[in-house]
């Protein structure tokens, strides 16, 4: 029940008051109206008022008027309700259908933006899973750094040994070649000692030929072993630095082999790094998207409400909006 204090008929003249202006009549303007009365009694009488109105809607004016005057105002009542129901119809039809449309764009937007965050969530597992293949493709680069740093430091290391086997075969051969010389200037002056014995004693002792001639066999097969051992010594250095050889191409084939692996790592790295950039470019492009939708979706609303005063403001009979 509504508290005394306003009554009905002022708040009946304040809402035609309104309906004069064009505005629709709410419990707020009726107050404003008014200057006074409390929000519970004026939307009480708003109410019956609402009621009075759905119940006189398709009245016609009332009959005290001249009999000709009276056929020309319901001639005129009925277009006026037939124009009022047609274009009621029509603007129903144009608000429903918008209506339609805006509800159907945003259940579209709703199932885009589903779409769009079931994408993200798949993306976010993607790069999820990218990251843990970096990690692990950063470890085996660790690794695999590690291992040449290793091979350049048995490289270093092998070479350095090469040169110090080279540097000893230049001084082995430097000094067979010295102990060779020393050889053949002793054979020479021991051959030129015996000449000088031989000439001094051919006469006297024709045993001593025959001891020159073992001296100078012990000397010849001294010799000869001074030249096999040589040559086996150069053998030997000659297999060994075949060897040492081998072992550096081998070494340089591993280092080869993992700086292709390297390169390849980071290649792999590189691409996986693309790939998260665009995946982040695309979802930016959808949330603009879905920035664009939200906007779109609220200015359809904003018309449809733009719609909906606009019928609220139209000239004819009152009628439940």
């Amino acid at each position: 029940m509504a508290r005394s204090g306003v009554q009905y008929e002022d708040v009946q003249k304040a809402i035609h008051l309104l309906l004069q202006r064009g505005e629709t009549p709410g419990v707020q303007k009726i107050r404003e109206v008014l200057g006074t009365g409390s929000f519970t009694t004026l939307s009480e009488h708003l109410r019956q008022w609402k009621v009075e109105r759905d119940e006189n809607r398709d009245e016609p004016p009332s009959q005290d008027l001249p009999e000709p005057l009276q056929a020309l105002t319901q001639e005129l009542w009925r277009q006026a309700q037939e124009h009022a129901r047609h274009g009621l119809a029509q603007y129903r039809q144009e608000a429903d259908q918008q209506v339609s449309e805006a509800q159907e764009q945003a259940r579209q937007a709703q199932r885009r933006a589903e779409d769009a965050t079931q994408r993200e969530s798949a993306m976010a597992e993607y790069l999820a899973t990218l990251q843990t293949r970096l990690d692990e493709r950063s470890t085996t680069l660790a690794q695999t750094q590690a291992r040449l740093d290793a091979c350049l430091a048995e490289l270093e290391n092998a070479t350095s040994k090469i040169a110090r086997l080279e540097e000893q075969l230049v001084q082995l051969s430097e000094k067979s070649d010295a102990e060779a010389a020393e050889y053949r200037e002793a054979l020479a002056e021991q051959a030129r000692q015996h000449d000088t014995r031989l000439a001094q004693e051919e006469h006297r002792h024709e045993t001593a030929e025959a001891r020159l001639m073992t001296l100078l066999d012990d000397a010849r097969r001294e010799r000869q072993e001074l030249e096999k051992q040589h040559a086996r010594r150069q053998v030997q250095l000659d297999k060994r630095a075949e060897e040492l050889e081998k072992s550096l191409q081998e070494q340089r084939a591993v280092l080869i082999e993992e700086q292709a692996g390297h390169r390849e790592v980071q290649w792999e790295l590189h691409r996986h790094q693309q790939e998260a950039h665009e995946l982040k470019r695309k979802q930016e492009r959808l949330e603009s998207q879905l920035v664009e939708r939200d906007k779109k979706q609220e200015q359809l609303e904003e018309a449809l409400r733009d719609a909906q005063a606009r019928l609220a403001r139209l000239p004819f009979p009152p009628f439940t909006y």
